[in-house]
């Protein structure tokens, strides 16, 4: 077996590491696995600069005919609590996001069961029309496969038709974790896992960009969360199409209660794991929306090269019970204090500032994790 600090020294030098490899790393010193992940952050994103983005979460509905098990969010049609926002709250919402300089929605609800093709399309034709600027990042997979099974319409098919309406990108929602087993235990009427990557491959086919994610820390094996690290970058290899990966741990606040809550160490363990793991997905998000300003902050020494979105609204994690809330200045404070510029950018990781690059000099804060030998 392969100790540890080579596998460290395998990734940090930009060689491949195995799954097998990959579940060996849970057994690294924390510190160790974090230096290397930011070995390779540094030399994947060399520039003086971190970034960020401004966008909003738009939930647009809260009716759902999925059950999952880990989601507190959602609601049946004939709850009280059950909502469709109407298009003038839709305009509000996208209009507030522009006047506080965000250039992108990401809009998701739930497997609606009487929202059809046609109604997205007139919904995204009427908000391109209105907001050219803006980009709707938008459905995730389980809902593309909510509507192709409620239309009775090839995926392909859908996806051409979203896209010709102006959707611009997808979001990784409903991926938790990649492995059947997993998603039958937690989840019923819901994308399974084969579907999720054929709508991203489809997608991706198509000349478009999409984000991965996964959600971690219950019911699944390390050997599984890395299975599901497998699946996406195996699927990167074949299309390219991923511009970033985001991971965050299961809240149990209000649902599944049973299971023990992640800590932040088994979170930037993860995240450290995935940027190692990860060679060919170009970029990774904090998680401070799950784990707070500081844990987010250290992300960026633990792999992450993005703080992620100012979310200037965010309803399902908050739902669950957690609820953590950044100023835009807050973000650009975390980014300085380890020594670099807070830049700017949208969903395709396009610096949007008017601000020219510059190749990164060592950070000098004190709370940089040295580039050091990981033996």
């Amino acid at each position: 077996m392969t100790s540890v600090d080579a596998i460290l020294s395998k990734a940090v030098d930009g060689q491949r590491i195995t799954a097998d490899e990959a579940v060996q790393l849970f057994d690294a010193d924390l510190i160790k696995l974090g230096r290397a992940a930011d070995a390779v952050t540094r030399r994947l994103h060399p520039e003086n600069y971190r970034t960020f983005n401004i966008d909003r979460n738009i939930n647009f509905t809260n009716v759902c005919a999925a059950v999952c098990d880990f989601c507190a969010f959602y609601r049946k049609a004939t709850d009280e609590d059950a909502y469709l926002l109407p298009r003038e709250e839709l305009y509000k919402k996208i209009e507030e996001t522009i006047a506080l300089g965000g250039d992108q929605v990401l809009m998701q609800g739930g497997n609606h069961p009487k929202l059809t093709v046609e109604w997205f399309e007139d919904l995204f034709r009427d908000l391109r029309a209105r907001y050219p600027r803006v980009n709707l990042h938008a459905l995730s997979s389980s809902e593309i496969w909510h509507m192709h099974k409620v239309s009775k319409i090839p995926l392909r098919e859908v996806l051409e038709r979203l896209k010709a309406a102006g959707l611009g990108s997808l979001p990784g929602g409903g991926a938790e974790i990649l492995v059947d087993r997993v998603r039958s235990a937690i989840t019923q009427n819901k994308v399974m896992t084969e579907d999720w990557l054929e709508i991203h491959r489809i997608w991706h086919s198509m000349g478009m960009r999409s984000t991965a994610t996964m959600m971690f820390g219950h019911i699944e094996t390390l050997a599984e969360r890395i299975e599901h690290l497998q699946r996406l970058r195996d699927l990167q290899d074949e299309t390219g199409g991923f511009t970033a990966f985001i991971c965050w741990t299961f809240q149990p606040g209000h649902t599944m209660a049973h299971m023990p809550e992640v800590g932040a160490h088994e979170y930037l363990r993860t995240q450290a794991i995935a940027r190692l793991f990860l060679d060919n997905i170009p970029n990774i998000q904090s998680s401070w929306v799950t784990q707070g300003a500081k844990v987010g902050q250290l992300a960026l020494l633990y792999g992450a090269n993005d703080m992620g979105s100012l979310m200037i609204e965010e309803n399902v994690v908050a739902a669950a019970g957690t609820v953590y809330h950044l100023t835009l200045e807050e973000i650009k404070r975390a980014i300085r204090e380890l020594g670099y510029e807070p830049r700017q950018r949208n969903v395709f990781y396009q610096l949007i500032d008017e601000k020219a690059p510059t190749i990164a000099k060592p950070a000098t804060s004190g709370r940089s994790l040295p580039v050091v030998s990981v033996t």
